[in-house]
């Protein structure tokens, strides 16, 4: 006996069987296997996107903070499936991580960015923080 029907997020097939031999039931998920997205490094090599690189990411810089896991775990995940193009830089990742994590935690946004900027001076780390708290006046 086969059961088939889409998932609840509309994007695997979610299959129900039942075992000829033993009877006993199973369910399956799948997904079309689609080209992955590719990021293009700073040097220029390409790498397949990895949300967990982009989940680890983000975990670190709101370690301690009263970020939900989840929503950034949703982030991750969905990213991939909102960027819409087959290849993005790296630096535009971390522009989207930027912007994503802005309205939640205004510590965990800098911790990001001081990673993602690669501030080479505590000026410049100060600049980044004023233009935050100009911001949530403005």
């Amino acid at each position: 006996m086969v059961n088939s029907r889409p998932s609840d997020d509309g994007a695997s097939i979610r299959r129900r069987r039942e075992c000829l031999r033993c009877a006993r039931r199973f369910t399956t998920y799948e997904r079309a296997q689609l080209e992955p997205l590719m990021v293009v490094k700073r040097g220029g090599l390409r790498e397949a996107f990895n949300p967990d690189k982009l989940l680890r990411g983000l975990t670190l810089a709101t370690e301690k903070r009263p970020v939900d896991p989840e929503r950034l775990r949703a982030f991750a995940y969905g990213f991939e499936d909102e960027v819409g193009v087959p290849e993005i830089a790296s630096g535009e990742i971390g522009k989207r991580a930027m912007a994503f994590l802005r309205p939640l935690d205004d510590v965990a946004y800098i911790r990001f960015a001081s990673v993602y900027r690669d501030f080479d001076s505590l000026e410049r780390f100060i600049e980044e923080i004023r233009g935050l708290k100009e911001g949530e006046e403005g």
